[in-house]
């Protein structure tokens, strides 16, 4: 019974080779084009975010403002950063947003409403000076910003990434005028954030970074203008250092001495 249908389908191949060589050619075609779209829908970025020595810390310095009897304040991010891409696409770094944990206490009514998640800052603030760093026989660094061009050289970092390609830059941040316990939250002067990368195609690429916190001499260090970006919106006003804890974190106007 066996060989009689395998020489029935042999006799049917010899006698509609035509239509199956038309069959194999188009099936050719069927299975190229899927792997092809297979193989493309494979290929995608994919960023790697990394944190480099020098301007990277968190500083929340006073505004002379109060509100419901909590001195009002203000808190500015540096992050120098290194982004690769270490995916099958190339890609464009298009935004940057961080986030974190604000410093209000647990179980109270703004725990509930804002502590359990994060507050993030989606625009970044553009610095009024260059970061930088003095180096021996007065030879100064200057840091590249990510995306913001340089007051002094008037460039930027690479955003534009192929496969395999890195980039390196400083982004600042300044968080609107706030009060009490809105602020990051620190422990030993250390501050954990999320930092979020949007490339062109709309994917966000996110890493938990820790950063120190510092006062206004350590960040003023790196910039002298830290800070007074959004200063420079109100006449006369000044930024200062405020009262912190152990762990850096802003005393409450009762443990004020």
């Amino acid at each position: 019974m066996d060989q009689v249908l395998i020489s029935e389908v042999i006799t049917w191949l010899n006698s509609n080779q035509g239509v199956v060589s038309v069959a194999l050619f188009l099936a050719t075609i069927l299975f190229g084009w899927a792997t092809g779209i297979f193989a493309t829908l494979r290929r995608k970025p994919k960023l790697e975010i990394k944190k480099n020595e020098g301007p990277t810390f968190v500083c929340t310095y006073g505004i002379g403002q109060e509100h419901e009897g909590y001195d009002a304040h203000r808190t500015g991010i540096a992050l120098y950063l290194r982004v690769i891409n270490i995916g099958s696409a190339p890609t464009n770094i298009e935004e940057i947003s961080i986030g974190y944990r604000w410093a209000i206490i647990p179980f109270t009514k703004l725990w509930w409403k804002y502590g359990l998640f994060r507050f993030w800052i989606e625009d970044q603030t553009i610095a009024l000076d260059d970061f930088q760093a003095a180096l021996p026989d007065d030879r100064t660094l200057v840091y590249p910003f990510l995306v913001q061009s340089s007051s002094i050289s008037g460039k930027s970092a690479e955003t534009f990434l192929d496969v395999g390609k890195s980039t390196n830059g400083v982004v600042y941040f300044e968080q609107s005028d706030s009060f009490g316990g809105c602020f990051p939250k620190s422990k030993d002067y250390q501050v954990s954030l999320r930092v979020t990368v949007k490339d062109v195609y709309g994917k966000k690429h996110s890493k938990k970074i820790v950063v120190p916190k510092v006062d206004l001499a350590g960040a003023r260090r790196f910039n002298p203008s830290f800070g007074l970006t959004r200063t420079m919106w109100q006449e006369g006003q000044e930024i200062f250092d405020l009262p912190t804890d152990e762990d850096g974190n802003l005393l409450p106007p009762a443990q004020q001495s």
